[in-house]
C-alpha cells in the first residue's frame, strides 16, 4: 500500500525546496501521493503539476488557507479542488493581499520596538511570493536581533505577541463555501496544536469534511483521539509531515515517516468527486 503526505510546503510560501526538489525528495522517500499545501497560494502546486508523473508521484491539488473564526486565525487544508475555478482563484488573490497588509503591520510593530527591518526585506526572503512570519524571522536572524527562528517567534512573532494586529483574511464560512463549490474538500490542520476540544467541535459543526489526525505535533495518544473523533463524526482522516525544509521546523525530520494510508486518499477523492458531480449538475 502506497504512502501519502498531504501537508508539505515549498518556496512558493515558507518552505525551502522548489516544487521540483520536493517531488524528488518525495520520490526518494518512496511516497506515492503528495499534496503541496503552501500558505494561501497554489503556485507551488501548479509548478509541480506537470512534473509529478516524471517522479512517479500522484499529486493532489492542495493549499493551506488561513481563515478567521471568532476573531481567531484558523488553518484549513483544502484538497482536490478545481484549480481553475474563478472564485477560488479570487479568494487566493484576496488572501495574498491580506498577507501583505498583515506583514506590513508586523514590520511597523517591530520598527516601533526598535528593530530596523523593512517590508521589502521580508518580501525578498519570500522570493517575492506570499509572505509569512518565518520570512520575518529570517530577516531578524540575518540582522542579529535573534539567534534563531524559535527565539524570533517567542520574542516577537508569536500569535500572542501579534494579537493586536488586525487581519483581512477571509471568514471561515466563506472559505468553506468557495472551496466546496470548487469541488474541493476541507480538513482542519493540526487541531491538537491550536484548539480546545470545544472549539474543534464547533469548527466541525460549521461543515468541515475532515480532521488532520496524523501530524508530527500529535503523539500516539492524540492521533488515536482525533482519529476516533473523525470516525464518530463521519469525517475524512487526513495527515502529513508539515514539511518545510531541512532545519526550517521541528517537523522536518518526519518527512516520509509521518504519512497517511492509501485508503484515506481514496476516501478523500471519492468525497471530492461526489461533490463535483453535484456542483456540475
Amino acid at each position: 500500500m502506497g504512502k501519502a503526505d498531504l501537508h508539505t510546503h515549498t518556496n512558493a510560501s515558507d518552505g525551502d525546496l522548489s516544487p521540483e526538489e520536493l517531488l524528488k525528495k518525495a520520490q526518494s522517500k518512496k511516497l506515492k501521493t503528495l499534496a503541496i499545501t503552501d500558505h494561501d497560494t497554489i503556485k507551488g502546486y501548479l509548478a509541480a503539476k506537470g512534473l509529478a508523473a516524471d517522479f512517479g508521484i500522484e499529486l493532489i491539488s492542495g493549499v493551506e488557507i488561513t481563515a478567521i473564526w471568532n476573531s481567531k486565525e484558523v488553518h484549513l487544508l483544502a484538497y482536490n479542488f478545481d484549480d481553475d475555478d474563478p472564485e477560488f482563484r479570487n479568494l487566493l488573490l484576496n488572501q495574498r493581499t491580506a498577507r501583505k497588509l498583515r506583514m506590513q503591520a508586523i514590520v511597523s510593530m517591530l520598527n516601533s520596538q526598535g528593530l530596523k527591518i523593512e517590508y521589502d526585506e521580508v518580501l525578498a526572503e519570500a522570493n517575492m511570493g506570499n509572505v509569512g512570519r518565518p520570512h520575518a524571522a529570517s530577516v531578524l536572524i540575518k540582522k542579529g536581533y535573534v539567534s534563531g527562528v524559535a527565539e524570533a517567534f517567542i520574542r516577537y512573532l508569536s500569535s500572542e505577541r501579534l494579537r493586536g494586529i488586525q487581519t483581512q483574511y477571509a471568514a471561515i464560512k466563506e472559505v468553506l463555501r468557495v472551496v466546496k463549490e470548487a469541488g474541493g474538500v476541507i480538513s482542519l490542520a493540526h487541531p491538537g496544536r491550536l484548539y480546545s476540544d470545544t472549539e474543534i467541535t464547533s469548527l466541525i459543526n460549521l461543515g468541515l469534511d475532515g480532521l488532520e489526525c496524523i501530524h508530527p505535533s500529535h503523539n500516539f495518544t492524540a492521533q488515536r483521539k482525533y482519529t476516533a473523533l473523525a470516525k464518530s463524526e463521519n469525517l475524512l482522516i487526513t495527515g502529513g509531515s508539515d514539511y518545510h525544509g531541512t532545519g526550517k521546523s521541528e517537523y522536518d525530520p518526519y518527512f516520509g515517516i509521518v504519512t497517511l494510508g492509501e485508503q484515506h486518499i481514496e476516501a478523500l477523492k471519492r468525497t471530492s468527486e461526489n461533490r463535483q458531480r453535484i456542483v456540475n449538475i
